[in-house]
Order: C-alpha cells, then structure tokens, then sequence
C-alpha cells in the first residue's frame, strides 16, 4: 500500500510541474470562440491529442511514462471533466475504438448511457406532442445512467499498462491546484444562463453576484478530488453504488422536475465490448463503433455513395454537390434504422452492402439535387419503422492517441448538451443523455421508431471514432464532437486527407460542409460562402450556419506521427 502511495505522490507531483506553465512548451488557448490556425504536430514516438492543452499535457506525461495509449486517453479524460466540463465527464458516456498493435485486435468499448428501468416512452410528449428542447433538457428527467468510468476501467483492464490509481493523480493535481478559466470555458458559462437555475452548479461556475468566473480566474474543485481519489483507491464501484450513488440519484429525484434514475440503474451498469463496423473507400478500410452508435455506419454510407465518383479535390463545387447528396441519402436511412442493436434489428451488413450503396449512389444526380432523400429498404424493413425525431444538440469531445509500442485509441465522449442536464453533483455534472432518444414511439401511421425510449437502453449515437487501415495497418485516427454534425465533420475530413491529399491538420481546418437531410449547411464565413450561388443554381437550399466542429486526428506512417487539432477550439496534439 505504501508503494503505490509513494508511485501515485510522485506522479501527482509530476502532473502539477507538467500542467504549470513551461517556458518554451507553453501551449496558449484560443479565444472562446472564432477560428484560429493551427501548426501540424510530429513526433517519432507517441502522441495524444485533445480538447485542451491541459488535458493533453496529462495524457503526454502518460505516455512518456510507458503508459499505453488507453492510459493516456483515461488521464486526459479525467482533466478534461476539469477544463472543458461543458462537453464530457465522468456523468456521461463514450464510444472508445481501441487497436492493439501486438494483437492486431481491433474492439470498440461501449460505455453509452442507458435509459432508467422506470423510462417510459412518453417522457417527453406532452397531449401526445413533442415538449421543446428547453423543457426537456435541463432536470432529473433528461438524465440517463452514466457509463464512462465503466468503460474506461473496461479498456484499462484489458489494455492499461500503469495501475489505475496513477491515472488520476493529474486530475486530482489539478482539482486540488485549481486550473484557470479559459476564454472557451468563460464564454460557454456566459452562454448558458441556465447554470444559474441548479444551485450546486451555479455555486461552482459562477462567482457571489452570479456572474461567470472571469478569464484566468482559477477554479478548484476539491470535491471532485475527492471522489476521484476514492475511484482511484476503489475502482468505479466507488461511484455506481454507496454513498455517491445515493446521491446521484437523491439529485436526480429531488429535481424541481424530476427523473426516475434509481440506485439499481447505477449498480447494474455495464460496460460492452463490440466489434465495430468496417468499410472500404478508395482502398483504405475504415472502422468504428457500431450501433448504437449511428456515426461510422453513417460516414462509411456517405463515403460509399460517393466511391463511384471522380471528386475535384477536397472542397470544389463538384464535390460539396456529391458531399451534401451522400449525405442526405446517409441521414435518411439514419433516421428509420438505427438504434440499439440490443432492441431492435438494425441491417447494418445490408446498408453497407456494396451493391445497395451503388443503388443509392445513382441517385445523386450531376445536376440537380434531390432535396430531400427518402430513405432506401436495405433490409425489407422500410414499411415498419417510423422517422425518428430525437433533439440531438451539440456538446462532445474527441479523444486520439498513439502510444510507443502503436497501438491506437480513438474515443469519443460525451454529456450530451453544453454542461448536460446542469445538474451538479461531487463536483462533476450529469448528462442529459435521454433527449438523444426519439421524443415520439410512433409515427403518424402507428409505425414504431427504433430509437424510441425504453427500459435498459442504449439511445442511439452519432459519436464517430473511427480508424482508417492502409495495407493493413493503422493509418489515420479521428473524431470530433458537434451533434449529428460529427457525421459530416468526420466524413469531411476523410474526404480532404484522401481525396484532396491533404496532410491531417489542414484536413481538419478545411471549411465544414455537408446536409443531413435538411438544407445543405456551409460554415458560416469560410471560402465555402463563394460556392453558394453555384449550389442554389443546382436547386440547393443553401444554409450559412455557425460549425463549430473540433476534430482532433493524428496520421501514422513509419517513424512518424502527424498530428491535427481544430482551430475552432482551444485543443492541441502533443507528442515525443
């Protein structure tokens, strides 16, 4: 016991000098919000990239200690429920896809949120209609059981190489030091005036008169230390029974609208493994989760459909054309199909089915857009499912790294909305995972949606983590957070590394663009905004929209890695 005291003190005691300021290896967050450019990163060993230059100052110190790349995601992890707690944290869940070098076994861990034993399907009707999203999002009843910290201890278990308890001493460092406000964090707080409405959140993020914490003000949060040095010395039993258990769900249930959360959805959470779905584009081969998440099933479609084309680079008018009518067609079969695989079939090997994507390919045409696409029948299913109208807003983070022996991690996590359901307890917020399912269970014709609310399950994802194979071997590595907007993000940036030959961080930069299944949206004051006139010419509806993505990527070839953060955020990739 003493031993690992003195290991996890010295590691705490490294964290803090990695995470003060460091003369040269200073790293300068970003305004809050705007586009600022960023420098492709190499390194010739490991290399990690994130959200926030804290957090990925963690998961390097990690990695320079031996520690695999599921260690270093943990650690940066942890930081980031600290630095960006808007977008992810130990109240909310993940998709983690994992390969072992060694082993060349590719796995995906589901740690995705799963509805209350008590959920009913008409959580969020009202006389048999949709409540707005505000209504909704932010109180008990939005909340569904977390699941990250089982899943990480998961991956851990199978593919860790320090001891658990050394991956925390970062965070804890940081909780216990305090860390200061950036300009991203400040911003969002001032965007969310909701905070002020939970007492314990608006306690935390907000100063006496209730004003948001200013730039550079530093924020401690001792207890979270606290729980994480408990989770640490325990392991996640800590937190999903006992004491904190008891008051996550006291939280939930005392809600001025409460939710149905019990003790028993805590203590029988589990973490899965799954195999992920694979596809082929140009001859690369792209993997990520399957369903529930919707994500890699949605890029592999929008790249399939795309496969017979000639695209003019990354970004021509031509190719934002062909980009925007994948998508819809994508979005399509997205709505009517997916959902969690433990409910409902879901025919992914038939959406995927070579011959089916070159049905939908034709048509796109060269000349026209469609407008709205229906969705195909893959599967001989199309006449008894509904269309899912589940409110899937904006607020995740993505997570990349390659540690020395090559084995890689790509994971996306996430709270749901901006600082999840706002409910604030032992210093971390609880997700608002339940408006990721369909707010209806029928349709207009009694069909059954597939993403509707039930007991036990998995509301459906459009997290895309996702690793691109070359001859075999891990080439590329990538997701983002953004909503259902992380499809056409991610598929984005596939397109500009492998169509337009570009090196990852300029990949990443490039202008977002794309449809799901609504107008074709372009990003709001890019080059884009020129292509405008030609796409309404071939009868797009043109949408200029703010998209904020924040991909975060690194490329491998021999001896080196190249690494991408989006200029959008504040994060950066780090390496050796």
């Amino acid at each position: 016991m003493w031993l690992v005291f003195v290991r996890f003190s010295a590691l705490a005691s490294l964290a803090l000098a990695l995470l003060a300021p460091a003369g040269a290896r200073e790293v300068n967050p970003e305004a809050g919000s705007g586009y600022q450019p960023k420098s492709l990163a190499v390194a010739g060993h490991y290399m990690i990239a994130t959200a926030n230059p804290l957090a990925s100052r963690a998961g390097e110190a990690i990695l320079a200690r031996g520690g695999s790349a599921v260690d270093a995601v943990i650690a940066a992890q942890l930081v980031l429920n600290l630095t960006e707690p808007q977008s992810s944290g130990i109240g909310g869940g993940a998709f983690m896809l994992h390969y072992n070098a060694a082993s060349h076994e590719l796995v995906t861990y589901d740690s995705r949120e799963t509805a209350p034993a008590a959920a009913r399907a008409d959580r969020f009707l009202q006389a048999g209609k949709p409540i707005p999203f505000e209504q909704a999002v932010n109180n008990g009843r939005a909340v569904a059981t977390p699941g990250l910290l089982r899943g990480l201890a998961l991956a851990h278990a199978d593919q860790g190489r320090l001891p658990w308890a050394e991956l925390f001493a970062p965070a804890i460092a940081l909780a216990e030091e305090g860390f200061a406000v950036s300009p991203r964090l400040h911003t969002l707080i001032q965007e969310t005036p909701q905070l002020a409405a939970q007492p314990a959140a608006a306690a935390y993020f907000l100063d006496g008169q209730g004003r948001p914490w200013p730039v550079g003000h530093v924020l401690r949060n001792p207890e979270f230390a606290r729980l994480l040095r408990r989770v640490a010395a325990e392991g996640p039993d800590a937190f999903y029974t006992g004491e904190v258990a008891r008051d996550i769900v006291a939280a939930v249930r005392t809600h001025a609208q409460p939710g149905d959360l019990s003790e028993a959805d805590l203590a029988g959470y589990q973490a899965l493994r799954r195999e992920p779905v694979c596809g082929r584009y140009r001859g690369y081969r792209l993997c990520g989760p399957p369903p529930p998440s919707s994500g890699p099933l949605a890029v592999l479609q929008i790249l399939g459909q795309l496969e017979p084309y000639r695209l003019d680079g990354a970004q021509s008018l031509r190719t934002v054309h062909y980009f925007a009518e994948s998508g819809r067609l994508a979005f399509a079969d997205r709505d009517f199909y997916v959902a969690d695989p433990q409910f409902v079939p879901v025919p992914v090997a038939a959406m995927l089915d070579p011959a089916y994507l070159r049905q939908r390919a034709a048509l796109i045409r060269p000349d026209r857009s469609m407008g709205h696409a229906l969705p195909g029948d893959p599967a001989g299913m199309r006449q008894a499912r509904g269309q899912d109208d589940a409110f899937e807003v904006p607020s995740t983070t993505h997570l990349v790294a390659v540690d020395a022996q090559g084995d890689v991690v790509s994971m996306t996590s996430t709270i749901e909305s901006a600082f999840g359901s706002k409910i604030f307890v032992h210093g971390f917020l609880l997700n608002n995972e339940m408006t990721d399912f369909s707010s209806s269970w029928h349709d207009a014709q009694g069909r059954l949606i597939a993403n509707r609310i039930e007991p036990g399950k998995r509301p459906r994802s459009a997290m895309s983590p996702m690793i691109v194979f070359q001859s075999g071997k891990p080439w590329l590595a990538l997701g983002s957070p953004g909503g259902s907007a992380i499809i056409n993000y991610v598929a984005k940036t596939l397109v500009g590394v492998i169509d337009g030959g570009l090196d990852i961080q300029r990949a990443i930069a490039l202008p977002n663009m794309g449809s799901r299944n609504r107008a074709t949206e372009l990003e709001q004051g890019s080059t884009l905004q020129a292509l405008a006139p030609g796409l309404r010419a071939l009868g797009h509806k043109v949408e200029m929209v703010e998209f904020p993505s924040g991909v975060q990527g690194i490329m491998m070839t021999p001896g080196r890695l190249e690494g991408g953060a989006d200029p959008r955020r504040e994060g950066v990739a780090l390496g050796r």
